[in-house]
């Protein structure tokens, strides 16, 4: 079932928590009676207020949350918890406030107390195996592939992805890769009450910075990659990289995997003071686990899996790439890692022809039959491009067409090598829209065909501001034999322009395009 209209994930059956015992326990300074309040739930958001719920008031870019007190009384929250700007600006609310200097940095903690989500229910016997991921790029991918093997096994799964946060069937539309700690305690609070036995997490590099995953121990937590983007967060890439080994702490994680496809991979494993087990798709790096594809279908890559006592595995993974295929290693190295063995996994891999999963946006074939292959991906930075490219070009005899943009009011300094890349390695480029928020769209596209013309070999390029257009634009130029390649947007289902999220489907795009260009 899909409950397209929940942005939050919450337990039905909250256990009520005295707002009292909280502010005793953390040593927090508070305003107004407290006597009686109990809370069911906590969160930052106005549109997800529930009656009995402990509203959080952070600072803002344009306004202080603090601002929408008397909005959450009004839906039902029993309690502020604030920073004393926080405080004076909520002071007619009318709801009894919770001060800390520093609210975002207790977010966490403070959620799992409401939850019961903290370490004594991680140590519980029913309490949910809990997987992390981190990297550049794959991490969805990696999560869909992990909740695929495990629906194999017959385990129940709740997974929050780029994409949704999905429990069992339940599933909902996410707005973060990683939410806010108040939603990823809710979140595994829903799960604990629908028993689900393994919980996936994607956790970004700002999840780590802005404690969004505070207050949860991981029981397996895998590094995937590193490469350049988010360097609108971050100074430099030594930053970024510091952001993503925080997961690898032994106060956040247990055990993890590692790749060494980076060199970013054999620096986290110098560093790591938890136990770690490696795998690589490459040559020359030298790892426990280690990835060898064995054949490359336009329906399917099939690989093998070797581990350090000798012990192996063949399988197909149902998307294209090597990169693919190193994806579905890491999956199936965290399953060992967190328990389950490897002849139960060979077990249902084989029974099942490969691994079943379907990945949202992430090399995803929109066109059938007659006509040119046209690939929707997520992608969004230079090496996802390389990756993405190189994969699709194997099965393409005619030309590779790329339609792309970049997101406005994010890393700028990427463009230039997104272009480049792009015009490296296809063979005609739209360069379009895609996502502005606030910034000047033009002034992107032009980046973007700066760097394209600086290519060694730069590709055909063609400039169309509009996404619908552009997609138009690109399948006009396709014959039999080429492939059609729209990076960006991926499973996205809106726009952002001007801090208005506009509906837009680039799968539904796509295959409206090839229906009017008169394709299958």
């Amino acid at each position: 079932m899909l409950d397209a209209d929940a942005s939050i994930l919450r337990p039905q059956r909250p256990t009520p928590r005295s707002l009292s015992t909280l502010v005793s326990e953390f040593g927090l300074t508070s305003i107004g009676s407290l006597d009686g309040i109990e809370l069911t739930g906590i969160t930052m958001s106005t549109h997800n207020v529930q009656s009995g719920d402990l509203f959080v008031g952070l600072p803002g870019a344009r306004v202080h949350g603090a601002s929408f007190a008397a909005q959450a009384r009004a839906d039902g929250a029993v309690a502020l918890l604030t920073d004393p700007a926080g405080a004076s600006i909520a002071a007619a609310s009318g709801l009894p406030i919770v001060i800390t200097d520093s609210p975002r940095e207790m977010l966490g903690q403070l959620s799992a107390w409401a939850y019961l989500t903290g370490e004594t229910y991680r140590t519980g016997e029913t309490a949910p195996i809990l997987l992390g991921i981190t990297g550049t790029n794959g991490k969805t991918s990696v999560s869909y592939l992990l909740s695929g093997i495990l629906r194999q096994l017959g385990v129940v799964t709740g997974l929050s992805s780029t994409a949704e946060r999905r429990i069992g069937e339940l599933a909902a539309t996410s707005n973060l890769t990683t939410p806010e700690a108040t939603e990823v305690h809710g979140l595994l609070a829903r799960m604990h009450e629908e028993s689900v036995g393994v919980a996936i997490l994607e956790v970004s590099a700002q999840a780590l910075t802005r404690s969004r995953v505070d207050g949860l121990t991981f029981d397996v937590v895998a590094f995937l990659n590193l490469s350049h983007d988010h360097l609108d967060d971050y100074s430099d890439m030594e930053q970024y990289f510091e952001a993503k080994r925080e997961l690898f702490d032994p106060a956040r994680a247990r055990r993890g995997v590692i790749s060494l496809d980076t060199p970013w991979g054999e620096r986290l494993r110098e560093w790591c003071a938890i136990p770690v087990t490696t795998i690589s798709s490459g040559e020359g790096a030298y790892a426990d686990w280690v990835v060898r594809l064995i054949e490359e279908r336009a329906e399917f890559t099939e690989f093998s899996l070797s581990g350090p006592s000798g012990q192996s595995l063949r399988t197909r993974v149902p998307v294209i790439g090597r990169h693919m295929a190193a994806n579905a290693g890491v999956a199936i190295v965290m399953l060992i890692e967190a328990g389950f063995s490897l002849d139960q996994i060979q077990g249902v891999l084989d029974r099942d022809s490969g691994i079943v999963a379907y990945l949202p946006g992430r090399m995803e074939r929109i066109s059938s039959g007659a006509g040119p292959a046209l690939y929707v991906d997520y992608g969004h930075s230079p090496d996802a491009f390389t990756s993405t490219i190189s994969a699709i070009r194997k099965f393409t005899t005619g030309r590779l067409i790329m339609i792309f943009g970049a997101d406005g009011d994010r890393d700028s300094s990427k463009r230039i090598d997104m272009g480049r890349i792009a015009s490296e390695e296809a063979d005609v480029l739209v360069i379009t829209d895609y996502n502005p928020r606030f910034e000047d769209a033009a002034q992107i596209r032009a980046t973007l065909i700066k760097g394209a013309r600086a290519a060694d070999h730069p590709a055909e390029i063609h400039e169309v501001p509009d996404q619908a257009r552009g997609i138009r634009a690109a399948i006009s130029f396709a014959r039999q034999g080429d492939s059609v390649l729209w990076a960006g947007p991926g499973h996205e289902d809106y726009i952002d322009v001007q801090g208005q999220h506009l509906p837009f489907s680039a799968r539904s795009e796509s295959r409206d395009a090839l229906r009017e260009a008169g394709w299958a």
